[in-house]
């Protein structure tokens, strides 16, 4: 059974940081491309990032990019999301998500953690 388990959120102030982990296990996680998304309240599911198999490549979307860094540890199936200088337009439900490198859609999911960012 494949399951995805985010940690790591919570409230904060804009500004501050935040790490974001996602625990994995069920499948083999070096073979699988991963990533983060994200949901607020009212808007559609919204791309963050996402990393190679191998960690050798990261991709981000346009409203996280120089703030945020994705990466991996597949000695622990870990993936971990750091946020840095935080808004109140970051808060949402962040999901992570794994898919075989060899796919386009993301075949497993978490159930997602809060962050929620006060000005």
């Amino acid at each position: 059974q494949v399951q995805l388990v985010e940690s790591g959120g919570g409230l904060v102030q804009a500004g501050t940081s935040l790490q974001l982990s996602c625990t994995t296990s069920g499948l083999t996680f070096s073979n699988y491309t991963t990533g983060w998304f994200r949901q607020a309240l009212g808007k559609k599911r919204e791309f963050v990032a996402a990393i190679s198999w191998l960690g050798g490549v990261a991709v981000y979307g346009d409203s996280v990019k120089g703030r945020f860094t994705i990466s991996r540890d597949n000695n622990r199936n870990i993936l971990y999301l750091e946020m840095h200088t935080l808004q109140p337009e970051d808060t949402a439900v962040y999901y992570c998500a794994a898919r075989m490198s060899s796919r386009q859609k993301y075949d497993y999911w978490g159930q997602g953690t809060q962050v929620t960012v006060s000005s």
